[in-house]
C-alpha cells in the first residue's frame, strides 16, 4: 500500500478514525513518531494510533521545546507522518501559537495536514517542558476560552486541554481547571507532570466520565507506569513522546563517535538497519510495482 493510491487511503477523516480509537475497549497507546520513518515502524509494530511530540520535533531541529516553532513547522511534521503511516496522530499544539485566533489556525492548519486530534496546554509563552520548573499557567478563563475557540474551528479533529496546573495548584486547582476546559468543549484532559499514583487517582475519582490522558515520558516527574498500570489507575490514553527520539539519538551519538575514532562505521554495522530492512519498511518495492503497473497499464497508445 502506498500513498499515492486513492483507492487505498482511509475512506474516514483522521479526526474520526481517532475519536473511534478512544471509543474502543482498553487505553489507547499513543507512542511518539519523530518522522515519517518512526512512524512506519511504529506501525509495522503493531500500534493503530501515534502522537507527534513538540519537544521531540524541536530537538530533531536542534532548538529547545519553548515555543519558538510555527504552524507551518509544525505541520510539516504532520504531513510526513500521516502520509508515511496513514494512522490517525494526536499533535503537540503547544500554547495555540497564541491567542484565541491563532489556536484557531492552527487547528484548520493541522487538521488540514492530516492531524487527527491536538492538545493545547494553559502555559503562558516562552512555555517550558511540562516536567520542568518555574512554568506560568493562563488565567484558567483565559485557557477555556482558547478551548472554545479551538473546538469551533476543527471539522472532526479532536481537541484536548492539557493544564499544567499540578505543580502550582494541586489536584484541586487541576481539576477545577479540567472541568471548565470541558464545559468549553473539549473532548478530553491531558493532566501533565503529575508526581505520584496517588494524584492520578484521585483526579480519575473528580473527573467522572471524562477521557482523560497521560504522559509516560522518561526522566521526568511522573513515576514509570506501563500502560496497564495507568489504565488501572482509570486512564483512557497514554503516550511515550520523546522515547523514539531518545533512542535514535543516543545510536547517532554512538556512530559520530566511532566514526571519529576509527575513521570507519565498521563497529556500528551490527546496529544499523540494513539496505534491505530499510527498503522493506519505507515499502519501495510497492512504489516501484506501482510506476510499472502504470507504464504498462496507464499510460496512452500513441503513435506520432
Amino acid at each position: 500500500m502506498t500513498y499515492l493510491n486513492a483507492d487505498t487511503l482511509p475512506q474516514q477523516s483522521a479526526g474520526r478514525r481517532f475519536r473511534a480509537l478512544m471509543d474502543q475497549p482498553g487505553i489507547l497507546r499513543l507512542p511518539g513518531a519523530h518522522n515519517g520513518q518512526a512512524a512506519l515502524q511504529a506501525r509495522a509494530a503493531g500500534f493503530d494510533g501515534l502522537y507527534l511530540s513538540g519537544a521531540a520535533m524541536t530537538a530533531s531541529m536542534g532548538v529547545p521545546d519553548l515555543g519558538i516553532i510555527t504552524v507551518d513547522e509544525v505541520s510539516f511534521f504532520i504531513r510526513q507522518i500521516a502520509r508515511a503511516s496513514g494512522l490517525p496522530l494526536l499533535v503537540d499544539g503547544d500554547t495555540g501559537y497564541g491567542e484565541a485566533l491563532n489556536a484557531m489556525h492552527m487547528v484548520r492548519c493541522f487538521e488540514e495536514a492530516g492531524a487527527g486530534a491536538v492538545h493545547l496546554e494553559d502555559q503562558i509563552l516562552p512555555k517550558k517542558c511540562g516536567h520542568l520548573n518555574d512554568k506560568r499557567l493562563l488565567p484558567a478563563a483565559d485557557m477555556a476560552a482558547k478551548v472554545a475557540a479551538a473546538t469551533r474551528a476543527a471539522r472532526d479533529l479532536v481537541v484536548i486541554a492539557r493544564t499544567d496546573a499540578a505543580a502550582s495548584e494541586g489536584v484541586e486547582g487541576t481539576v477545577a481547571r479540567a472541568k471548565l476546559y470541558i464545559e468549553a468543549g473539549a473532548d478530553a484532559i491531558f493532566t501533565e507532570a503529575l508526581t505520584s499514583i496517588e494524584m492520578f487517582r484521585e483526579i480519575r475519582a473528580a473527573l467522572p466520565g471524562v477521557r482523560l490522558l497521560a504522559n509516560m515520558t522518561e526522566f521526568g516527574r511522573t513515576p514509570t507506569l506501563t500502560a496497564q498500570e495507568f489504565e488501572d489507575l482509570g486512564y483512557d490514553m497514554v503516550i511515550w513522546p520523546v522515547s523514539s527520539l531518545r533512542v535514535a539519538n543516543r545510536a547517532q551519538q554512538r556512530l559520530y563517535e566511532a566514526l571519529q575514532r576509527d575513521g570507519a562505521t565498521t563497529a556500528l554495522l551490527p546496529e544499523m538497519q540494513t539496505r534491505s530492512e530499510l527498503y522493506q519498511t519505507i515499502g519501495l518495492g510497492e512504489f516501484e510495482a506501482l510506476d510499472k503497473s502504470i507504464i504498462a497499464s496507464a499510460a496512452p497508445n500513441w503513435a506520432g
